[in-house]
């Protein structure tokens, strides 16, 4: 029963399989934690009893998000259990969760990105490009990491590309000139790597850019240009959003370009912009200043 739950999971909601196996965690956890061992068992458990397992969670040193993620698989589950009658009701119903513990998300300036401070790092052969190319990319469009690796040569058609993001939803986001370029003279070089991989962003062996590869490069640079602490492709989706925003870009909008389900996600930078906005404010305002 419960492998028929992961295929529900796998083929009617298309999680990734990572995802997937978040789940399979998540439930076995809790599984280990009740001592259950039939799936009928579950109709037996209270809402105070999974509370109980929330407790035992965060004394165990668990964060909150974690904590968070664990209840949201338990409550699909159950969800599940309903639709197939193996249940008359959810637990879950009366379960909250922990507030998780809210960070603004970490940027770079935007001069520290600049080109001019940038172009000196990258070698004009092959990898110079392609790493260039990865930089730009991730900082010009706010695309995720998964969502990098798995772009196409023929997802960039015009000034335009196609990202294949969370759940397969496909979004369309716009490039610059310069970008299309660069893309344009990368490709080109890639003819004398591989001809067999459709893979926009290729290893010097052609194949297919890993994860690990990317961060690494990524971790580099901008260790090379910032004083980040965190210095991940992330951090150029987060740079990316902050930018557009103090910039005058619309919540929806930005929203639409990361790809996220709801304005909540993109919500959070707003505090970001908004420091932006305030430090503006007391340089420029001839009584902004502020005194100690």
């Amino acid at each position: 029963m419960f492998d028929k739950f992961i295929s529900y999971l796998q083929f009617e909601k298309r999680y990734s399989n990572h995802t997937i196996l978040a789940y399979r965690q998540d439930l076995d956890a809790f599984k280990e934690f009740a001592e259950l061992e039939k799936i009928a068992e579950f109709s037996d458990l209270s809402s105070s009893f999974i509370r109980s397992w929330i407790v035992y969670l965060i004394e165990g040193g668990m964060k909150n998000k974690s904590v968070n993620r664990k209840l949201a698989s338990l409550r699909t589950f159950y969800k599940w259990l309903r639709k197939e009658g193996v249940v008359d009701h959810s637990p879950m119903t009366k379960v909250k969760g922990p507030k998780s513990e809210k960070h603004l998300p970490v940027f770079a300036k935007e001069s520290e990105l600049s080109l001019p401070n940038m172009e000196h790092l990258f070698t004009e052969d092959f990898s110079g490009q392609r790493d260039a190319l990865m930089v730009e990319l991730f900082y010009q469009t706010g695309m995720r990491l998964s969502e990098l690796i798995g772009l196409k040569i023929y997802d960039v058609q015009g000034n335009q590309v196609k990202v294949l993001g969370k759940r397969n939803k496909e979004r369309i986001i716009p490039i610059s000139d310069g970008l299309v370029k660069q893309i344009e003279l990368y490709v080109i070089s890639r003819k004398d790597v591989t001809q067999n991989n459709d893979s926009l962003l290729v290893l010097n062996s052609g194949h297919k850019l890993y994860p690990t590869f990317a961060y690494r490069k990524i971790n580099y640079y901008l260790g090379e240009v910032t004083s980040l602490d965190k210095k991940s492709p992330h951090i150029l989706r987060h740079t990316f959003a902050t930018h557009m925003l103090n910039r005058g870009t619309g919540l929806e909008t930005l929203k639409d370009l990361l790809g996220h389900a709801n304005l909540a996600a993109t919500q959070v930078y707003t505090h970001n912009s908004f420091a932006q906005l305030n430090s503006i404010y007391s340089q420029a305002h001839p009584r902004g200043h502020k005194t100690n």
